[in-house]
């Protein structure tokens, strides 16, 4: 039984992307300091912040959380939690957190 050295070479290539994205995705969560996660927010270009898991409960950032999850549902354009609103209504919602 042979097998056929194109077909190894396309499977050891779609192999080594599969592992860049593993290692891509391993380093933006290595940067997440524990009890913080990363959301995106902005209208057109969006930026990422990193926040205190304890927003969570806070009825003001739950209100940001069921306007993704009424825009994006479960399906997020930037691969992480996506907050559709301005980013400077962000920084203000989040400064009165702190």
């Amino acid at each position: 039984m042979a097998f056929g050295l194109p077909s190894f070479v396309k499977g050891k290539k779609a192999l080594q992307r599969s592992l860049s994205g593993i290692k891509e995705a391993a380093l933006k969560s290595k940067t997440i300091p524990k009890g913080y996660f990363a959301v995106y927010v902005g209208e057109e270009q969006k930026k990422r912040y990193v926040v205190p898991l304890s927003y969570l409960n806070e009825p003001a950032f739950q209100e940001l959380l069921n306007m993704a999850e009424e825009e994006f549902g479960y399906d997020h354009p930037m691969g992480g939690l996506t907050i559709p609103c301005r980013e400077d209504i962000f920084i203000e919602l989040t400064s009165q957190l702190n």
